[in-house]
């Protein structure tokens, strides 16, 4: 009879313990495996490597007006939520070269309210493709742009972009993965005229 006691009195002490709820967890990313195909076109004056889970796409519109110019592109991550914008001008009197490297750093550091910190690398690939590399932390809406140029008749700018709300922390991995592929872009990257 003590034990029966002792048993009923333990199990009412212990239903007496107040549920902790588990914290927020985030869904798990599968990332699928680097494969890489060739970008060429006849009516861009560029080519460069992309993954094979991209798709590209031209963009033709622009705020719901027709795009500036035949070569801006996207380039769509479905199964990552995320996009990269590329977006392609020629030098010209229109679009002097110091304008169009002023624009690049001005849509970069419009994220300054969010950021935590802009990184700016000068980057130069074997084809010698010149340009900048811009690495925003923090919560910012595009936390990885770049511009590549040959200062002379070519300028193109992309940006990285998630269909959600920025959360640096829960898209972390993903900014890392798709870093990789702007870096074979770049280091790929090279202009046809």
């Amino acid at each position: 009879m003590r034990i029966l006691l002792l048993l009923l009195t333990l199990a009412f002490i212990s239903c007496n313990e107040t549920d902790v709820p588990k914290p927020k967890g985030y869904y798990r990313i599968n990332l699928p495996a680097k494969n890489y195909r060739e970008y060429n076109s006849v009516i861009c004056p560029f080519r460069f490597d992309y993954p094979v889970y991209a798709n590209i796409m031209s963009d033709s519109m622009f705020f719901n007006e027709p795009a500036e110019n035949p070569c801006w592109l996207n380039l769509d991550f479905e199964s990552l939520n995320a996009r990269i914008h590329l977006s392609y001008k020629n030098i010209n009197e229109n679009n002097q070269f110091s304008k169009l490297v002023e624009d690049a750093h001005k849509m970069t550091f419009k994220h300054t309210m969010k950021a935590q910190y802009i990184d700016e690398s000068l980057i130069k690939n074997k084809q010698g493709v010149a340009g900048m590399l811009f690495e925003v932390g923090g919560d910012a809406a595009s936390n990885i742009q770049f511009f590549l140029t040959d200062s002379n008749l070519h300028f193109i700018r992309g940006a990285l972009y998630f269909h959600t709300i920025p959360n640096e922390d829960s898209l972390m991995p993903v900014i890392k993965f798709v870093k990789e592929d702007m870096m074979k872009m770049i280091e790929s990257f090279e202009w046809s005229n």
